[in-house]
């Protein structure tokens, strides 16, 4: 009634106060929630500090009222004990050196670079449905499905696809495939190999991973060939792998660095669009034509103790989630013929819930290799009392911003960023890298995750002591993570893919 009677004024003053004399109790509690638990985790953290503390004051108090008769009777006793002096010495040192040589070397991330293609080949929406009209190969209903796919896409008019892709029709070949896989892995490396000064015969592994182009000779002896790399390297071909196979790269050129001394590593992630455009009518294997798009990236990884200044990077984790054994997540993404005899890739209905699936066993392996002990408490109490009271408790999503600066989320398509962004409780600042990445350059499978990183270099990010997570997620059902720690403040290297555009991002992207 009162309510009703001041609105007589005309004004709403009154109905405006109302409602923040309702907003704001419950602002003030999420403050300070927010500030407890920032309290708690600083608590936490510098637990031991905090109980050295006592400890040394009193310490310090003996030490002060010590006489000089006390440190007398010190050393006669030591002088007694001598043999036991030298036998713990000796242990100590010796175990210290065991420690030492047992102790896994570091990985370094010297530079990376990505491929940007020629201006020629960029494929706004528009000319995508122009192509796909005059190939005469979908029907109405396939075209009108693609239209809506690339408007709710978050893919900006600037993307690329291969030179054979832009002719009427398609030119679909072998050597168009050949030369579409060749110019993004040597562009890649021509820029990398610049931007270190490392010698193509220093390099002593090499890794590529590429899931759906697979000729003889593999992709890695096209790279041998071309850049005459020395007879003795030890050289993988990764084909199958999906989007995430560029993490499985890394832990497979890390793996070879910790045996082989001394040495480098470079790994090569690439797609290649040519030959696996799909050419029908089945709606769940239009999607991939409206997302992937050409690109690549060239990673130098190194051992040696000396390019430690110069790195970038140190390797700290990585980790590997793998649910092939289960049928609906092996068949998630699927390559297949339709009922036509077209081949393409099928992406299932339940390919989201999948992926949270992976990704929340994935995330129970890293997170204690990640988290502050602060998280880890409160996710073991709240998992105990979830137990005692039968499941009616929520589970606690730690909050993986404490561990990490900086992720890189696959940029597989929207609804993959928006599921981690909601599951992850991430703010928009932490998935921009992702969403950009999406929005310039597409979907690149597996190298996606260094056009989102390059883009953090190139937007001045990136901190001495930062972490960076990579999240990439692969058919298989595959979710694989490799977690980087920066080892100075990161700049862009020379031909970085956003050095013509930066300024112009983040954009404003449409519901």
């Amino acid at each position: 009634m009162d309510g009703a009677g001041d609105s007589r004024h005309g004004d709403g003053s009154v109905g405006v106060q109302i409602r923040q004399t309702r907003i704001l109790p419950d602002f003030l509690q999420s403050v300070n929630l927010k500030y407890v638990k920032l309290g708690y985790h600083y608590v936490i953290s510098n637990l031991l500090a905090l109980c050295l503390l006592p400890l040394a004051v009193v310490i310090s108090v003996e030490v002060s009222q010590t006489d000089p008769e006390d440190l007398r009777q010190l050393w006669i006793h030591l002088q007694y004990n001598l043999v036991s002096i030298i036998a713990c010495s000796a242990v100590l040192v010796f175990g210290l050196t065991v420690y030492v040589m047992t102790r896994p070397r570091p990985i370094y991330l010297v530079d990376f670079s990505c491929y940007l293609p020629p201006d020629h080949l960029k494929v706004p929406v528009s000319r995508f449905m122009n192509h796909s009209t005059l190939t005469g190969d979908f029907d109405e209903s396939s075209l009108e499905f693609q239209r809506k796919i690339l408007e709710r896409s978050g893919l900006g008019e600037d993307t690329y696809l291969p030179e054979a892709m832009h002719h009427v029709p398609p030119t679909i070949s072998m050597a168009a495939a050949r030369e579409e896989a060749e110019q993004v892995m040597f562009g890649a490396l021509d820029k990398l190999f610049a931007n270190t000064n490392v010698k193509a015969k220093d390099i002593g592994v090499l890794v590529v991973n590429c899931s759906l182009f697979n000729p003889t000779p593999s992709l890695s002896a096209m790279i041998v060939n071309k850049y005459k790399l020395r007879g003795n390297i030890r050289s993988y071909n990764l084909g199958g792998m999906g989007c995430s196979a560029g993490v499985i790269a890394v832990d497979l050129a890390k793996d070879m660095l910790l045996v082989h001394r001394n040495t480098y590593a470079v790994v090569v992630s690439t797609e290649n669009i040519t030959q696996n455009w799909y050419f029908g009518n089945k709606k769940a294997m239009l999607i991939p034509n409206c997302l992937f798009r050409v690109g690549g990236s060239a990673v130098l990884l190194s051992n040696k103790s000396r390019d430690k200044r110069r790195s970038k990077y140190r390797l700290s984790h990585v980790v590997r989630t793998h649910r092939g054994a289960d049928d609906k997540a092996f068949r998630c993404v699927y390559q297949e013929q339709d009922d036509t005899g077209r081949t393409g890739v099928s992406l299932s209905k339940e390919l989201m819930a999948i992926a949270g699936e992976t990704l929340k066993t994935n995330i129970t392996t890293l997170g204690p290799l990640v988290l502050p002990i602060s998280e880890q408490i409160l996710f073991f109490v709240t998992l105990v009392v979830k137990k005692l009271f039968n499941g009616k408790v929520k589970p606690y999503i730690p909050d993986f911003k404490l561990a990490f600066e900086h992720f890189c989320i696959h940029a597989g398509g929207r609804a993959v960023i928006d599921e981690l962004e909601k599951n992850l409780q991430l703010s928009p600042v932490h998935v921009e890298a992702s969403r950009m990445t999406l929005h310039r350059f597409g979907n690149t499978s597996s190298s996606s995750i260094w056009y989102e990183l390059a883009y953090i270099e190139a937007k001045g990010r990136m901190r001495r002591g930062n972490r960076v997570w990579q999240i990439a997620f692969g058919s298989g059902f595959k979710c694989n993570s490799a977690v980087w720690e920066a080892l100075r403040n990161v700049k862009p290297s020379k031909d970085s893919p956003w050095e013509d555009c930066i300024d112009k991002y983040p954009v404003t992207l449409s519901c």
